[in-house]
Protein backbone atom coordinates (compact mmCIF):
# COMPACT_ATOMS: atom_id res chain seq x y z
CA UNK A 1 0.00 0.00 0.00
CA UNK A 2 1.31 3.51 -0.69
CA UNK A 3 2.64 5.53 2.18
CA UNK A 4 0.61 8.15 1.32
CA UNK A 5 -2.49 6.59 0.87
CA UNK A 6 -2.14 5.00 3.99
CA UNK A 7 -1.29 8.62 6.05
CA UNK A 8 -4.47 10.03 4.22
CA UNK A 9 -6.71 6.85 5.61
CA UNK A 10 -5.29 7.24 9.03
CA UNK A 11 -6.23 11.27 8.96
CA UNK A 12 -9.40 10.58 7.69
CA UNK A 13 -10.02 7.58 10.41
CA UNK A 14 -8.93 9.80 12.89
CA UNK A 15 -11.02 12.46 12.21
CA UNK A 16 -13.63 10.58 11.95
CA UNK A 17 -13.35 9.99 15.53
CA UNK A 18 -12.56 12.88 16.50
CA UNK A 19 -15.72 14.51 15.20
CA UNK A 20 -17.33 11.85 17.25
CA UNK A 21 -16.57 13.53 20.58
CA UNK A 22 -16.91 17.72 19.55
CA UNK A 23 -18.68 19.71 21.69
CA UNK A 24 -22.31 21.04 20.78
CA UNK A 25 -22.77 16.90 19.52
CA UNK A 26 -25.65 17.02 21.98
CA UNK A 27 -23.86 14.18 24.34
CA UNK A 28 -24.50 16.83 27.36
CA UNK A 29 -27.32 18.41 28.72
CA UNK A 30 -28.73 20.16 31.76
CA UNK A 31 -28.92 16.64 33.87
CA UNK A 32 -25.36 15.76 33.19
CA UNK A 33 -23.30 18.74 31.76
CA UNK A 34 -19.60 18.22 30.74
CA UNK A 35 -16.97 18.24 33.29
CA UNK A 36 -13.02 18.96 33.88
CA UNK A 37 -11.57 16.02 32.06
CA UNK A 38 -14.55 16.88 28.72
CA UNK A 39 -13.10 20.43 28.88
CA UNK A 40 -9.31 19.03 28.73
CA UNK A 41 -10.58 16.92 25.61
CA UNK A 42 -12.31 19.68 23.87
CA UNK A 43 -9.45 21.56 24.25
CA UNK A 44 -7.13 19.48 22.57
CA UNK A 45 -9.69 18.79 19.74
CA UNK A 46 -10.93 22.85 19.51
CA UNK A 47 -8.75 23.47 15.95
CA UNK A 48 -10.22 19.92 15.15
CA UNK A 49 -14.14 21.74 16.47
CA UNK A 50 -13.72 24.41 14.34
CA UNK A 51 -12.85 23.02 11.05
CA UNK A 52 -15.63 20.51 11.45
CA UNK A 53 -17.86 23.60 12.83
CA UNK A 54 -17.33 25.28 9.56
CA UNK A 55 -19.15 22.67 7.43
CA UNK A 56 -21.09 21.48 10.71
CA UNK A 57 -23.89 24.37 11.91
CA UNK A 58 -23.94 21.77 15.12
CA UNK A 59 -20.28 21.55 15.79
CA UNK A 60 -18.87 23.95 18.15
CA UNK A 61 -15.48 24.11 20.18
CA UNK A 62 -16.94 24.99 23.36
CA UNK A 63 -19.45 22.51 25.22
CA UNK A 64 -22.45 25.13 26.62
CA UNK A 65 -23.56 22.36 28.77
CA UNK A 66 -20.91 22.49 31.05
CA UNK A 67 -19.87 22.31 35.30
CA UNK A 68 -18.58 26.33 35.26
CA UNK A 69 -15.24 26.77 36.46
CA UNK A 70 -14.26 22.98 36.56
CA UNK A 71 -14.75 22.63 32.43
CA UNK A 72 -13.22 26.52 32.08
CA UNK A 73 -10.00 25.28 33.72
CA UNK A 74 -9.79 21.83 31.94
CA UNK A 75 -9.95 23.55 28.44
CA UNK A 76 -7.80 26.34 29.27
CA UNK A 77 -5.13 23.98 30.82
CA UNK A 78 -5.49 22.03 27.12
CA UNK A 79 -5.54 24.32 25.36
CA UNK A 80 -2.00 26.62 26.38
CA UNK A 81 -0.80 22.99 27.55
CA UNK A 82 -1.24 21.49 23.71
CA UNK A 83 -0.11 24.09 21.93
CA UNK A 84 2.68 25.51 24.17
CA UNK A 85 3.91 22.31 24.25
CA UNK A 86 4.30 22.35 20.17
CA UNK A 87 5.99 25.54 20.51
CA UNK A 88 8.55 24.13 23.20
CA UNK A 89 9.30 21.21 21.03
CA UNK A 90 9.90 23.75 17.60
CA UNK A 91 12.13 26.11 19.54
CA UNK A 92 14.40 22.88 20.52
CA UNK A 93 14.60 21.70 17.31
CA UNK A 94 15.58 25.46 16.34
CA UNK A 95 18.25 25.62 18.29
CA UNK A 96 19.71 22.34 18.17
CA UNK A 97 19.63 23.10 14.13
CA UNK A 98 21.13 26.89 15.27
CA UNK A 99 24.00 24.87 17.54
CA UNK A 100 24.61 22.48 14.84
CA UNK A 101 25.39 25.08 12.39
CA UNK A 102 27.67 27.09 14.78
CA UNK A 103 29.99 23.92 16.04
CA UNK A 104 30.29 23.34 11.91
CA UNK A 105 31.59 26.73 10.79
CA UNK A 106 33.58 26.74 14.29
CA UNK A 107 35.65 23.71 13.20
CA UNK A 108 36.26 25.12 9.45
Amino acid sequence: MNAKLLAFLLVVLTLTFLAGCTPGSGRYDASSPAGFLSGIWHGWIAPVSLVIGLFDNTTRIYEPNNTGWFYDLGYYIAIIGGFGGLSLTRNKLKRKEVRQVYIETRSS
